[in-house]
Protein backbone atom coordinates (compact mmCIF):
# COMPACT_ATOMS: atom_id res chain seq x y z
CA UNK A 1 0.00 0.00 0.00
CA UNK A 2 1.43 3.59 -1.23
CA UNK A 3 0.15 7.08 -0.10
CA UNK A 4 0.34 9.60 -2.59
CA UNK A 5 -1.01 13.37 -2.06
CA UNK A 6 -1.89 15.59 -4.71
CA UNK A 7 -1.19 19.57 -4.78
CA UNK A 8 -3.13 21.84 -6.51
CA UNK A 9 -4.88 24.94 -6.67
CA UNK A 10 -6.94 24.00 -9.35
CA UNK A 11 -9.74 21.63 -8.95
CA UNK A 12 -9.58 20.75 -12.99
CA UNK A 13 -5.68 19.64 -12.58
CA UNK A 14 -6.27 17.46 -9.96
CA UNK A 15 -8.85 15.51 -11.15
CA UNK A 16 -6.46 14.89 -14.67
CA UNK A 17 -3.53 13.49 -12.05
CA UNK A 18 -6.17 11.57 -10.40
CA UNK A 19 -7.53 10.04 -13.58
CA UNK A 20 -4.04 9.22 -14.46
CA UNK A 21 -3.37 7.18 -11.50
CA UNK A 22 -6.30 5.60 -11.77
CA UNK A 23 -5.53 4.26 -15.48
CA UNK A 24 -2.14 3.36 -14.13
CA UNK A 25 -4.06 1.04 -11.38
CA UNK A 26 -5.72 -0.37 -14.27
CA UNK A 27 -2.53 -2.44 -15.87
CA UNK A 28 -1.27 -3.02 -12.30
CA UNK A 29 -3.50 -4.98 -10.19
CA UNK A 30 -0.50 -5.87 -7.48
CA UNK A 31 -0.64 -1.97 -7.02
CA UNK A 32 -2.66 -0.86 -4.05
CA UNK A 33 -2.43 3.53 -4.08
CA UNK A 34 -4.21 5.51 -1.19
CA UNK A 35 -4.66 8.99 -3.25
CA UNK A 36 -5.54 12.12 -1.46
CA UNK A 37 -6.08 15.84 -2.55
CA UNK A 38 -5.03 19.08 -1.34
CA UNK A 39 -6.37 22.53 -3.13
CA UNK A 40 -4.31 24.58 -0.02
CA UNK A 41 -1.13 23.39 0.20
CA UNK A 42 -1.01 25.39 3.94
CA UNK A 43 -3.31 21.98 4.63
CA UNK A 44 -0.98 19.50 3.18
CA UNK A 45 2.06 21.25 5.41
CA UNK A 46 -0.07 20.57 8.62
CA UNK A 47 -0.76 17.62 8.37
CA UNK A 48 2.94 16.81 7.96
CA UNK A 49 3.96 18.51 10.72
CA UNK A 50 1.30 18.42 13.36
CA UNK A 51 -0.50 15.36 12.26
CA UNK A 52 2.25 13.13 11.42
CA UNK A 53 0.99 12.43 8.05
CA UNK A 54 3.47 10.38 5.82
CA UNK A 55 2.77 10.32 2.46
CA UNK A 56 5.15 7.86 0.00
CA UNK A 57 4.78 10.45 -3.00
CA UNK A 58 3.92 14.19 -3.14
CA UNK A 59 2.90 15.09 -6.65
CA UNK A 60 2.57 18.89 -6.95
CA UNK A 61 2.00 21.77 -8.88
CA UNK A 62 4.64 24.99 -7.93
CA UNK A 63 2.34 27.84 -9.06
CA UNK A 64 0.01 27.98 -6.27
CA UNK A 65 -1.64 31.47 -4.79
CA UNK A 66 -0.32 31.38 -1.65
CA UNK A 67 2.73 29.55 -1.34
CA UNK A 68 5.51 28.29 -4.98
CA UNK A 69 5.65 24.42 -4.36
CA UNK A 70 8.91 24.39 -4.08
CA UNK A 71 8.88 26.73 -0.91
CA UNK A 72 6.54 24.14 0.34
CA UNK A 73 9.54 21.44 -0.36
CA UNK A 74 11.74 23.26 1.31
CA UNK A 75 9.48 23.35 4.53
CA UNK A 76 9.02 19.66 4.08
CA UNK A 77 12.25 19.07 4.21
CA UNK A 78 13.26 21.17 7.23
CA UNK A 79 10.26 19.53 9.00
CA UNK A 80 12.71 16.32 8.37
CA UNK A 81 10.05 14.55 5.88
CA UNK A 82 11.93 12.66 3.08
CA UNK A 83 9.23 11.65 0.69
CA UNK A 84 9.40 11.64 -3.10
CA UNK A 85 8.35 14.98 -4.40
CA UNK A 86 7.29 15.38 -8.51
CA UNK A 87 6.64 18.53 -9.37
CA UNK A 88 3.90 19.04 -12.28
CA UNK A 89 4.23 22.47 -13.53
CA UNK A 90 3.83 24.37 -16.98
CA UNK A 91 6.77 25.68 -17.06
CA UNK A 92 11.23 24.72 -17.15
CA UNK A 93 11.71 28.20 -14.96
CA UNK A 94 12.13 26.79 -11.29
CA UNK A 95 13.41 23.35 -12.49
CA UNK A 96 16.88 23.92 -10.75
CA UNK A 97 15.10 25.33 -8.22
CA UNK A 98 12.96 22.17 -7.77
CA UNK A 99 16.57 20.16 -7.80
CA UNK A 100 17.81 22.23 -5.21
CA UNK A 101 14.75 20.77 -2.72
CA UNK A 102 15.72 16.80 -3.76
CA UNK A 103 12.40 17.09 -5.99
CA UNK A 104 12.51 13.49 -7.63
CA UNK A 105 11.34 14.47 -10.63
CA UNK A 106 10.13 17.59 -12.42
CA UNK A 107 7.25 17.36 -15.21
CA UNK A 108 6.09 19.46 -17.69
CA UNK A 109 2.12 19.69 -18.26
CA UNK A 110 0.53 18.58 -20.02
CA UNK A 111 1.91 15.58 -19.06
CA UNK A 112 2.70 12.57 -21.19
CA UNK A 113 0.72 9.41 -19.64
CA UNK A 114 3.51 6.90 -20.82
CA UNK A 115 6.32 9.12 -18.81
CA UNK A 116 4.00 9.76 -15.85
CA UNK A 117 3.72 5.84 -15.67
CA UNK A 118 7.28 4.94 -16.01
CA UNK A 119 8.18 8.00 -13.22
CA UNK A 120 5.53 5.93 -10.79
CA UNK A 121 6.61 2.56 -11.66
CA UNK A 122 10.14 3.74 -10.84
CA UNK A 123 9.41 5.32 -7.69
CA UNK A 124 7.33 2.36 -5.91
CA UNK A 125 9.83 0.49 -6.99
CA UNK A 126 12.63 2.34 -5.23
CA UNK A 127 10.08 2.98 -2.17
CA UNK A 128 9.09 -0.69 -2.06
CA UNK A 129 13.14 -1.64 -1.91
CA UNK A 130 13.32 1.29 0.74
CA UNK A 131 10.98 0.11 2.92
CA UNK A 132 12.80 -3.12 3.56
CA UNK A 133 15.39 -1.17 5.18
CA UNK A 134 13.91 1.98 6.71
CA UNK A 135 10.97 2.62 9.07
CA UNK A 136 9.71 6.57 9.70
CA UNK A 137 9.25 7.60 13.01
CA UNK A 138 8.02 10.55 14.69
CA UNK A 139 11.29 11.68 16.94
CA UNK A 140 11.41 15.45 18.55
CA UNK A 141 8.38 16.70 16.50
CA UNK A 142 10.46 15.45 12.87
CA UNK A 143 10.06 12.72 10.82
CA UNK A 144 13.10 10.89 10.74
CA UNK A 145 13.94 7.62 8.96
CA UNK A 146 15.94 4.79 10.83
CA UNK A 147 17.24 1.66 9.45
CA UNK A 148 16.30 -1.38 10.33
CA UNK A 149 19.30 -2.87 11.27
CA UNK A 150 20.36 -0.07 13.62
CA UNK A 151 17.57 -0.53 15.99
CA UNK A 152 18.79 -3.23 18.86
CA UNK A 153 15.54 -3.33 21.02
CA UNK A 154 12.43 -1.43 21.72
CA UNK A 155 11.72 -0.46 25.42
CA UNK A 156 8.09 0.37 27.23
CA UNK A 157 8.75 2.23 30.40
CA UNK A 158 5.77 3.01 31.72
CA UNK A 159 3.73 4.52 28.76
CA UNK A 160 6.52 5.74 27.25
CA UNK A 161 8.79 3.57 24.38
CA UNK A 162 12.03 4.39 23.57
CA UNK A 163 13.83 2.87 20.69
CA UNK A 164 17.21 1.56 21.59
CA UNK A 165 20.03 2.46 18.35
CA UNK A 166 23.45 0.83 17.57
CA UNK A 167 24.68 4.54 17.98
CA UNK A 168 24.02 4.83 21.49
CA UNK A 169 20.83 6.94 21.21
CA UNK A 170 17.75 6.42 22.99
CA UNK A 171 14.89 8.16 20.96
CA UNK A 172 11.20 8.38 22.79
CA UNK A 173 8.66 7.68 20.72
CA UNK A 174 4.50 9.00 20.39
CA UNK A 175 3.63 5.21 20.28
CA UNK A 176 1.96 2.40 22.18
CA UNK A 177 3.94 -0.56 22.28
CA UNK A 178 1.16 -2.30 20.32
CA UNK A 179 1.37 0.04 17.52
CA UNK A 180 5.35 -0.31 17.48
CA UNK A 181 5.11 -3.73 17.12
CA UNK A 182 2.55 -3.68 14.29
CA UNK A 183 5.21 -1.35 12.04
CA UNK A 184 8.04 -4.07 13.40
CA UNK A 185 6.58 -7.20 12.60
CA UNK A 186 6.80 -7.59 8.81
CA UNK A 187 10.26 -7.77 9.68
CA UNK A 188 11.31 -11.69 11.00
CA UNK A 189 14.38 -10.39 12.66
CA UNK A 190 12.14 -8.58 14.86
CA UNK A 191 10.10 -10.55 18.33
CA UNK A 192 8.36 -9.42 21.03
CA UNK A 193 9.59 -10.32 24.17
CA UNK A 194 7.43 -10.50 27.16
CA UNK A 195 4.70 -7.04 27.29
CA UNK A 196 7.33 -4.86 27.36
CA UNK A 197 10.15 -5.42 24.92
CA UNK A 198 10.91 -5.68 20.99
CA UNK A 199 14.18 -7.00 20.57
CA UNK A 200 15.97 -7.13 16.84
CA UNK A 201 17.51 -10.91 16.64
CA UNK A 202 20.37 -9.75 14.52
CA UNK A 203 21.91 -7.80 17.43
CA UNK A 204 21.56 -10.61 20.36
CA UNK A 205 25.34 -11.56 21.52
CA UNK A 206 24.26 -14.15 24.24
CA UNK A 207 21.42 -15.15 26.14
CA UNK A 208 20.39 -17.29 29.17
CA UNK A 209 17.26 -18.11 31.23
CA UNK A 210 17.69 -14.89 32.86
CA UNK A 211 18.70 -11.88 30.22
CA UNK A 212 19.71 -11.24 26.51
CA UNK A 213 23.27 -9.55 26.25
CA UNK A 214 23.08 -7.35 23.28
CA UNK A 215 25.23 -5.42 20.89
CA UNK A 216 25.83 -1.99 22.02
CA UNK A 217 26.30 -3.44 25.95
CA UNK A 218 22.52 -3.42 26.34
CA UNK A 219 20.42 -6.33 27.95
CA UNK A 220 17.50 -7.46 28.29
CA UNK A 221 15.66 -9.30 31.59
CA UNK A 222 13.64 -12.12 30.34
CA UNK A 223 10.54 -12.90 31.80
CA UNK A 224 9.19 -15.98 33.45
CA UNK A 225 8.65 -18.61 30.46
CA UNK A 226 10.55 -16.28 27.83
CA UNK A 227 13.92 -17.80 27.21
CA UNK A 228 12.36 -21.51 25.75
CA UNK A 229 9.96 -19.62 23.19
CA UNK A 230 13.01 -16.83 22.37
CA UNK A 231 15.84 -19.58 21.86
CA UNK A 232 13.46 -21.40 19.53
CA UNK A 233 12.71 -18.07 17.19
CA UNK A 234 16.66 -16.98 17.65
CA UNK A 235 17.23 -20.34 15.81
CA UNK A 236 14.21 -20.78 13.39
CA UNK A 237 15.68 -17.24 11.97
CA UNK A 238 19.15 -18.00 11.42
CA UNK A 239 17.86 -21.36 10.13
CA UNK A 240 15.59 -19.35 7.55
CA UNK A 241 18.13 -16.92 6.44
Amino acid sequence: MYRIALCDDETAELDKTEKMLEDYLKNRPDKELIIERFENVEELLYLVGEKNYTPDIILMDIYMPRKLGTDAARELRAMGNNCKIIFLTTSREHALEAFGVDAAQYLVKPVEPAAFYSVIDRFLEDIGLERKKFLLFRIDGKIKRISLNDIVFCEAQGKKQYLHLLCGEKPLLHLTMTELFTMLSPYSEFVRVGVAYIVNLRHINSMNARELSLDGGGKVHLPRGAYKILKEQYFRYYCEI
